[in-house]
């Protein structure tokens, strides 16, 4: 291969939800893309796995998020077309919560200043039209009907091939080592060759703290666990008589979905056990300890859907300190870009996400709002409190994932090298 050969208008690093769309936008506006991805196309050891993932317009985050969210909802119907393939299934979402929750309110919000349509209900009222929630019945909840579900790994795959049908090249199971500018361009390395490329875009999710030193302690994964449970009346379950849940109760805040493809109706808790570390280190397995705080969420609000356990999937969440998104430029090196921190609910803005990264790419502005995400407005916080100190991962010994064997520091090495536990 000459070295005019390797040299790319972009390299996009890490080809999940993110990376995918990006490597999609970019060809299509002809760029000569390479996308690479230390692991399989798609895998389970990130964030855009697991059958399902919600997709709502009503945002309790922050008002501000619907606008990019019209326009992810109309890249979906895009990439559906192009992938001759359903990717979102429409259910409905419910925001619930008590009165004065930030759940509630921030979802009604958000309706009322984007005019979306919605219906305020009763817990009682949202058990009377579907029978599977056993919500306190004080509680209130905002329904909007455009809420759903969207297919990550279908997701995922639609987009690589569409950029593959444009000329990107896409490779799995090779890692990033390093990258360096050069000049006003960039130099990547990884465990198979090296590039060159005019830009460079991070889209590696819960490693990109590691491969891009600018986000360490802002961009920090977490584990989170899912659990799919055999309802004993499954047809409360199927999409159509189920929409799609953001839930505060005292016990914690929840998510869940219908059942869909897979035996069982799928819930999760945020933050499961607030289990942070390093993406190499961060367990992929699920433990009874992580199954019984799920099904007593299941037992007290979805009782009917408290059967046999079907499934226990962990997966990882990348936090930043105040939970929206980091999408900039590196403050140092203009053409270098990154989408990074997505707190759990990013899956569903990937699809404009990617035309965000390629308008970076190419102008290094873009057409879309994205003020909310910058990095500069965590500059002071991460000077004062944000940086790690030490090591990220969890050494509680009372906590019950604790390992005794686990290291205590994230063995050295050069940027993104695997570090497999022994």
């Amino acid at each position: 291969m000459s070295a005019l050969s390797k040299h790319y208008d972009t390299i996009v690093i890490g080809v999940g939800a993110m990376g995918s769309a990006t490597c999609y936008q970019l060809a299509r506006r002809n760029k000569r893309v390479l996308g690479i991805e230390r692991f399989d196309i798609p895998h389970d050891l990130g964030s855009s796995h697991g059958y399902t993932r919600i997709i709502r317009l009503a945002y309790y985050e922050h008002p501000s998020y619907v606008v990019l969210l019209r326009r992810a909802y109309e890249l979906w119907a895009e990439i559906e077309r192009m992938a001759g393939e359903q990717l979102f299934y429409r259910t409905g979402s419910l925001d619930c919560g008590p009165a004065d929750s930030h759940v509630f309110n921030g979802s009604l919000q958000s309706c009322v200043e984007h005019d979306l349509p919605h219906e305020v209900l009763t817990g009682a009222q949202v058990s009377q039209r579907y029978p599977a929630y056993h919500l306190p019945p004080e509680d209130l909840a905002v329904f909007q009907p455009d809420g759903g579900f969207l297919r990550p790994e279908r997701g995922t795959v639609a987009y690589v091939e569409a950029a593959h049908a444009l000329g990107a090249d896409i490779h799995g199971r090779e890692a990033l080592l390093d990258w360096q500018p050069w000049g006003d361009r960039v130099r990547v390395f990884t465990d198979r060759d090296e590039y060159t490329a005019d830009t460079l875009v991070f889209t590696a999710g819960g490693w990109n703290q590691n491969v891009l030193p600018v986000l360490r302690g802002l961009a920090v994964p977490e584990r989170q666990v899912l659990g799919w449970f055999q309802p004993a009346r499954p047809e409360l379950f199927r999409p159509e008589r189920f929409p799609v849940f953001n839930c505060l109760v005292p016990e914690g805040r929840y998510y869940g979905f219908p059942v869909f493809a897979v035996p069982g109706f799928k819930f999760g808790r945020y933050h499961h056990f607030e289990e942070s570390g390093e993406a190499e280190y961060l367990s992929r397995e699920a433990f009874r300890e992580d199954e019984a705080v799920l099904r007593d969420f299941a037992e007290r609000y979805f009782p009917d859907g408290a059967g046999p356990t079907m499934i226990l999937k962990a997966c990882l969440f990348t936090n930043t300190p105040d939970r929206h998104f980091l999408i900039d430029l590196h403050p140092d090196h203009p053409q270098v870009s990154f989408a990074a921190g997505f707190s759990g609910h990013g899956y569903k803005f990937a699809s404009v996400v990617g035309e965000i990264m390629a308008d970076l790419v190419e102008r290094r502005a873009t057409r879309h709002d994205i003020s909310l995400f910058k990095l500069a407005r965590f500059t002071e916080q991460a000077s004062l409190g944000h940086e790690p100190q030490g090591d990220l991962l969890v050494h509680n010994p009372r906590h019950p994932l604790y390992r005794g064997d686990m290291p205590r520091e994230v063995p050295g090495g050069a940027l993104g090298q695997p570090h497999v536990r022994q």
